[in-house]
């Protein structure tokens, strides 16, 4: 019963929907307060609907329902309780109602928190949610319904695939579609805006916050990701330009661009068109990887389905939504009020030119990512773009990108003198200059690239300490005033240090790791050892478990080396008879900010194949991203972000040039 209370409450909130379109976008025309009403409350009610069909599903998969289809496919009753939790949203239509619950949750929190905003604006907002809502719930409902009944139960279900069953992969995907989703709500300000003409200085401040919240959260769910791929695909690496690792970074960094970008619109009344265009594109990135995720497109360990018809309908959903946000956006902003003037050496041009560097970033990933997917398509060929492409394109444009970061905050708007704030950088150029002399001659020998990362490195962290120390006037001040002022900062302003300073660390830790990694392999018996960097691994032998709904041959593997003593790993190799796959456990040792990265292969006439990684500085990699979302989160927490301008008056449109 409780699963068709499921269904049935899932179709409510496609109905609940369709009034919040209609009530809210009539009131906005109507300038009637209780149609407005009508449609926020109804933007709440497909929301708790939503989130009581998710918990219906969820209540399935806790209680082994095999009777319900979904179920049946991706659990199984020996399977531990955290993994059959997380099955839930390990499915294809799984996923579509985690995204159900974000996308209705984000309507929700507008009509609910959104009470500053003005009423036309707050109106085409949720009501451009509740139309997107129609559109997602709608396809979950018709072809990817969660809640379908088989008609000959099965005794036991097919289980989940064993590569999801980790702990981080119960809580990655909340995190990464809660970020997707997030800029749902820039999508549908982007929107409102258009219609209301309301692009200007107080849009621009009511967008900033939800753009940084969604921004924060992928930034996590990404970077969640890559730790679990790190350390449970076995492959020794954090980042393989996957498709889909792909469609996630997209709308990242279109949201990197659009939070700059607003800024300027913000403070400086310009940019308005370009931050629009920006708001439309985060979006369209994130539907773009609902596709390629779910369309059957790709071949990959995220993806989640095979079938082209559910492709070809996500695809018309994408066409629908983000062709009509570009098609609004085409017809509306040649009449859009021009911004500010600025100097191109100033604070405005800095951000410019860093949104230009991060455009075409993105530009280059989506190409990278589609052109293979187009090809085959068109011609039937198969091609790969791997790695290389994506270091010789995209590499040398984030590398002008970061040279940026520093510079901009030391400028003033408007007007500025490059000489002087490149004069204030002088210690970040002589620490990024001295970790590249470090990198060349002693971590990574005659390797230029690591060089040149650890510059950028040393470059944006200390010039992020640079920026907090004009602030608090260090060296003009006493001490203790100068600590005042530090105390005193807004904490939007220690965000942003604090982003840029992540970015240094995560950029340190990929050049180290890139450039000096270390790995060794070979087939070991008992008593054999393998060398890998400064560490001696010998076997000890390898036992056979039995776990909750898995069997493990477990090695171990005595370590000797700098700074061990009586160390110990136990890499696994674990075969789950359920799906009949098996998977690598790795054994990941953590030496400071660098990892001993151990994986146990297949056996071979009684010994057995051991890859041994040693991987420095790692541990900065996932560190950084943790800084840039920590600190997104401090700034969102500041007062001034969270209470918006409700009180500010905004200029509508610009009208047609007179005569």
């Amino acid at each position: 019963m409780i699963v068709e209370l499921g269904a049935f409450a899932l179709i409510l909130a496609l109905m609940l929907s369709a009034v919040q379109v209609a009530a809210s976008a009539g009131g906005r025309i109507r300038g009637e307060a209780s149609l407005r009403g009508a449609g926020e409350g109804a933007s709440l009610g497909a929301f708790l609907c939503t989130a009581f069909a998710f918990g219906a599903l969820m209540y399935a998969f806790v209680t082994s329902d095999f009777s319900v289809a979904n179920v049946a496919e991706n659990s199984h009753t020996e399977k531990p309780m955290l993994y059959k939790v997380a099955a839930v949203w390990g499915s294809h239509e799984g996923s579509m109602m985690l995204w159900n619950l974000a996308l209705t949750g984000f309507g929700a929190a507008v009509a609910i928190f959104g009470r500053g905003l003005p009423h036309g604006l707050k109106s085409l907002t949720v009501a451009s949610q509740g139309a997107l809502q129609l559109l997602f719930i709608g396809y979950t409902v018709l072809a990817s319904n969660p809640f379908v009944r088989l008609t000959q139960v099965p005794v036991e279900g097919n289980s989940l695939n064993p590569v999801l069953q980790d702990p981080l992969l119960a809580i990655h995907p909340p995190f990464l579609y809660v970020g997707y989703v997030g800029f749902s709500v820039v999508f549908s300000f982007a929107i409102a805006a258009l219609i209301e003409g309301r692009v200007d200085a107080a849009w621009a401040r009511w967008v900033r916050p939800w753009t940084l919240a969604a921004w924060s959260l992928l930034t996590v769910g990404i970077t969640l990701g890559s730790f679990w791929a790190y350390y449970e695909l076995g492959w020794g690496g954090w980042w393989f330009w996957d498709p889909v690792e792909n469609a996630s970074f997209m709308p990242w960094l279109a949201g990197t661009a659009l939070l700059h970008s607003a800024i300027v619109t913000e403070k400086r009344g310009a940019l308005g068109g370009w931050t629009v265009f920006l708001a439309l594109t985060a979006f369209g990135f994130s539907m773009l990887g609902g596709f390629l995720v779910r369309s059957g497109v790709l071949t990959s360990v995220h993806a989640f389905a095979v079938d082209p018809k559910r492709g070809v309908l996500l695809l018309i959903i994408l066409g629908v939504a983000a062709g009509s946000g570009f098609g609004l956006f085409a017809w509306r902003a040649p009449k859009l009020a021009p911004g500010g003037v600025f100097s191109p050496v100033s604070r405005e041009g800095t951000l410019v030119l860093n949104n230009l560097f991060l455009a075409a970033c993105a530009a280059t990933v989506c190409l990278g990512t589609l052109y293979p997917l187009i090809r085959e398509a068109l011609t039937g060929e198969p091609i790969s773009v791997g790695p290389p492409y994506f270091l010789l394109t995209f590499g040398p444009l984030m590398a002008a990108c970061m040279l940026l970061v520093p510079l901009g905050p030391l400028l003033p708007w408007k007007r500025a003198d490059l000489l002087t704030a490149l004069k204030r950088l002088w210690p970040a150029a002589a620490v990024g200059v001295a970790a590249a002399l470090y990198g060349l001659f002693l971590i990574a020998p005659g390797k230029v690239g690591a060089a040149f990362a650890l510059f950028l490195g040393g470059w944006l962290v200390v010039g992020g300490l640079i920026e907090l120390a004009q602030r608090a006037k260090v060296g003009s001040l006493s001490p203790g005033m100068s600590l005042r002022r530090l105390a005193g900062l807004p904490r939007g302003a220690w965000g942003m240090t604090l982003a840029h300073i992540g970015l240094g660390v995560f950029v340190l830790g990929a050049g180290v790791e890139n450039a000096a990694k270390i790995e060794a392999a070979a087939i070991m018996q008992t008593g054999q050892q393998l060398k890998v960097g400064a560490y001696t691994l010998t076997m000890q032998g390898v036992d056979v478990l039995e776990g909750p709904n898995y069997t493990a041959e477990r090695a171990k593997l005595s370590v000797a080396g700098p700074g061990v003593r009586d160390m110990t790993i136990t890499p696994e190799r674990r075969t789950y008879p359920a799906s009949r796959q098996t998977t690598s456990q790795v054994a990941l040792e953590r030496r400071g900010v660098s990892d001993l990265y151990v994986v146990l292969g297949e056996a071979r006439n009684g010994a057995w194949t051991v890859r041994a990684f040693w991987n420095p500085w790692a541990r900065l990699i996932f560190l950084g991203p943790f800084l840039m979302a920590l600190g997104g989160v401090i700034s969102l927490s500041d007062r001034r972000l969270r209470l918006g301008v409700a009180m500010r008056r905004t200029a509508p449109m610009a009208a047609e040039p007179a005569e």
